[in-house]
């Protein structure tokens, strides 16, 4: 071989190993441009790992924050419930005692009524003759032709000496009773018959002292001093001066007399 072709060949030689070598770097720049590449794809996923992961926990956290403060509030909302329904437990059973004390005070009076139905069923009211019997009382009723008629006063006295007193009328049944025979004579002579009624201080009051509670049974016509109250048949009850004359009821109890067996 000459001396010209192993000078190319020697050339050519490190032509090709200059080459190799360039490529070599190229190859070199490469694998740490994609290991740098790698590396930060690396990073970026833990980084979004770690944002997955933080975004998880703070919406776990606050789905346990909501559901404690919920359930919280059912606690708060049992709570006051059970309150509540302690309350009306409490109040049925008060209830509950206050309904057995009125069954148990109904007894009672029931079987005070029947032991009075049994006792009067063995004896009967009994009243003077010329007096009229009505519920419990008897009652004299004193149709006095005029001359013979009396004051209010008078009437009074007059019902005493009889052991009685001008009649007091307690309901509406006694008031039917007294109104219906407080008689109205054809003649007009009875101009109306005392009752236990009068003007004392500005008020109506009875012969015992209790106030008339029931204002419509006189018309709703104000005491005045010096007034009485007489009924009449088919009339309502009228105020008059105590100083007329009239008719006049008495009114005592009934005595009760054991039945014979």
């Amino acid at each position: 071989m000459s001396d010209n072709e192993v000078q190319y060949a020697s050339h050519d030689f490190r032509n090709k190993r200059s080459a190799r070598g360039l490529l070599s770097d190229k190859e070199a720049k490469r694998r740490r441009l994609y290991q740098k590449l790698v590396y930060c794809f690396g990073i970026l996923y833990v980084i979004s790992v770690m944002a997955f992961i933080g975004v998880r926990v703070y919406y776990l956290n606050n789905k346990i924050s909501s559901d404690f403060k919920t359930l919280a509030q059912n606690f708060t909302s049992c709570e006051k419930k059970s309150s509540h329904l302690t309350a009306e437990i409490s109040q049925v059973k008060q209830n509950n005692h206050d309904l057995q004390t009125k069954i148990k005070t109904l007894k009672e009076k029931i079987k005070t009524c029947e032991d009075q139905k049994e006792n009067s069923e063995s004896r009967h009211s009994s009243c003077p003759k010329g007096w009229i019997h009505s519920q419990s009382s008897c009652y004299a009723v004193n149709d006095a032709v005029p001359r013979n008629q009396k004051t209010w006063e008078e009437a009074q006295e007059d019902c005493i000496r009889k052991g009685s007193d001008l009649t007091i009328v307690g309901n509406e049944e006694e008031k039917k009773f007294v109104d219906g025979t407080s008689w109205k004579d054809g003649d007009g002579l009875i101009k109306g018959f005392w009752i236990g009624l009068r003007d004392e201080g500005g008020k109506w009051k009875w012969m015992d002292g209790s106030d008339l509670t029931n204002q419509a049974w006189i018309n709703q016509q104000p005491a005045t001093d010096g007034q009485c109250v007489t009924s009449l048949q088919n009339r309502e009850w009228t105020s008059v001066s105590c100083t007329k004359r009239n008719g006049w009821i008495c009114e005592k109890k009934a005595l009760y007399v054991v039945k014979e067996e």
